[in-house]
Formats: structure tokens, sequence, C-alpha cells
């Protein structure tokens, strides 16, 4: 990969957020920012969990200025709590990395009344993201072009999203839906989340990102990637090799041919996306992968390149998520 961590700039006067940032790849998202003199907010679900990936950051990066903010995906009412002591924290932010996710995991509904996979890796994202744009357009307008970015983790995985791309009738039919019929199984409700992540990029990108009206008028500009980490030995990657039948011989073979990056180096492409030098305006809206290239429109289902269906999912979340009080009306 053309894109080593080394080449980042002194971040000194940057401030980041980074979901999942006490394990895995969000960890040394975390790590390397920190090292180049950014404020990071390090996003993790409990305190203890928190303290303990401090603890090392600490030990590697002694001077750093790392500050964890409390964040449960689970519970929409902790992302809004997390997104409100951030402001209440901060008056700048150049850099959102929304990292966190769960993979493949067996039907379960959040309190919220959401399917678990479908909440925990695009609707908590999406409210943490709509609370926090005013701060990061208004940045943007002193930081200018480049200056201020969004990173959705997304995965080759939506490839595997139903029929249509989203299935908003099952998503309509949650709380109580019989074992998820309706909503495929475990790796298609991935599929589903993981291509909302793509385009809810594809609709920020169209509002803020480079020639967006926000942009011309002064209000903002924001650039937008959406990225694939490709095979990563992290936690995550493990429990779903451990529960999962067929993969873990799967995995081996990946191994064998050493397709597998450590967590270290599947962070890499966040920290290109998010604050390296390199990157263009005209890779603002792209889907981005560890080795270093834009993959559409090879990797990209057609649903992930459909206008519509972004225009529809957003729609269809900002209802909602107005509905149930989690963005103002």
């Amino acid at each position: 990969m053309p894109f080593h961590p080394d080449s980042l700039p002194d971040l000194t006067g940057k401030v980041y957020i980074v979901t999942g940032g006490n394990a895995g790849m969000g960890y040394h998202t975390v790590s390397h920012l920190a090292k180049h003199n950014a404020h990071v907010y390090m996003c993790a679900r409990s305190s203890s969990k928190a303290s303990t990936a401090l603890s090392s950051l600490k030990t590697t990066h002694p001077t750093s200025k790392i500050t964890f903010l409390q964040m449960d995906l689970t519970d929409l009412s902790s992302v809004v709590a997390a997104a409100q002591r951030f402001l209440s924290l901060e008056t700048s932010l150049h850099g959102l990395v929304n990292n966190a996710g769960i993979m493949a995991v067996p039907y379960s509904e959040t309190n919220d009344g959401h399917e678990i996979q479908w909440q925990t890796n695009y609707l908590a994202h999406w409210v943490l993201t709509s609370h926090l744009l005013p701060v990061l357009l208004k940045t943007s307008q002193a930081a200018g072009p480049g200056g201020v970015r969004i990173v959705n983790v997304s995965s080759s995985g939506h490839l595997g999203a139903p029929k249509g791309g989203i299935d908003f009738a099952a998503l309509e039919a949650r709380r109580g839906s019989e074992n998820g019929k309706g909503g495929g199984g475990e790796w298609t409700r991935y599929g589903q989340s993981k291509l909302a992540n793509i385009l809810h990029s594809n609709t920020l990108h169209r509002l803020y990102g480079p020639g967006s009206a926000a942009a011309r008028s002064g209000e903002g500009e924001v650039w937008v990637s959406s990225v694939h980490p490709g095979l990563v030995e992290t936690g995550l990657a493990g429990t779903v090799e451990k529960n999962t039948t067929g993969l873990a011989g799967m995995f081996d073979v990946a191994r064998l041919f050493r397709l597998f990056v450590s967590a270290e180096k599947g962070s890499w492409t966040n920290l290109y996306c998010v604050a390296g030098t390199d990157m263009k305006k005209e890779e603002s809206g792209g889907y981005r992968e560890i080795l270093g290239r834009w993959l559409e429109p090879w990797w990209l289902s057609g649903a992930a390149r459909d206008g519509e269906l972004a225009e529809r999912l957003e729609a269809w979340t900002v209802e909602v998520m107005r509905r149930e009080g989690w963005v103002e009306q």
C-alpha cells in the first residue's frame, strides 16, 4: 500500500472521534492519530474496556491526548448523550471515523426495537453523524477543503444484502418478527447494514462533499469515504469464525495464503481517508479497501451505486429517527 501512517502530518490542534476505539482497527486508528498529536475521542461501551485501552495507549504515547467517550451503539439514548457531551467539550471536529460494528450475529432486537446489526452498524452511526454535522461543517469553514472528513467502515459483505438492497418491509416489521423472517439470515442482515453504510456515505458526499450546494454556498465541505477493511485479524473475526458453521476452514485457508492482515494494518485505510495528505477531493464519496485501491465500480453492488435507493434510505431513516425522537424535527 503506498500509504503508511508514519506519513500523517502533525495533527496538533485537530480533533477526531473514533467509534469502537478501544479494540481492533479502532484502537490502532486512535493510536496513530494520537501519535501525530491529535486530540482523539475514543468511543467505547464500558469504562473498564476504555480504561484498559487507555492504559496501553498511554504506555506507547505518554503525552497523547485521548479522551474516553462512553457510547453504546445498541442504545440510541447513549449515542445522543455522547454526541451532546462531545459538543459540550469541543467547538471543532476534524474527523469522524464510524468504525465500530458487529458481524453475522443471531437475530435479536435492541431495546430501541431495531434489529441489532441494523442499529449497531448503521442507525446508531447515522444518529451520531447527524448530531455532529453542524460542528463538522463549522470546522470545515476554517479548515478548508479536505480539512474535515467522515469515514464509514463498510465491507464487501454489502454484496450479500437482500434483493433490492434494503428490505424496508422487514425493517418496518421488526418488534416480534419471527426469527427475523423477511429480513434474511444473519449474513443477509449484515450485508444490508453494510450497504446502508455505503449509501449513507453517498448521501453525505452528495449533500456536503466537494461541489455540493453546501460547499458552494460556504456552509461547509466534508470529504466522505466508505471503507472495506478486508480480512483483518480482530476479535470480531475470531468470534464469527468460532460461531459460524463452515467458516473456520475457510479462514484457515485465507491465513495460509496470507490474505488476513493485522488489526494495525487494517487501520491504515481509516487513517488515509480521515487524515492522509495524499487524498484528493475527487476521491470523496469513494469506496476504498486495504490495498489502497478505489474499488468502484468493480467491487460495488448495483444497489451501492443506486442514487434513488440512497435517497429512499435517507428519507426512511430521517422519518423513523425523527418519529422516535433521536433527531430533531
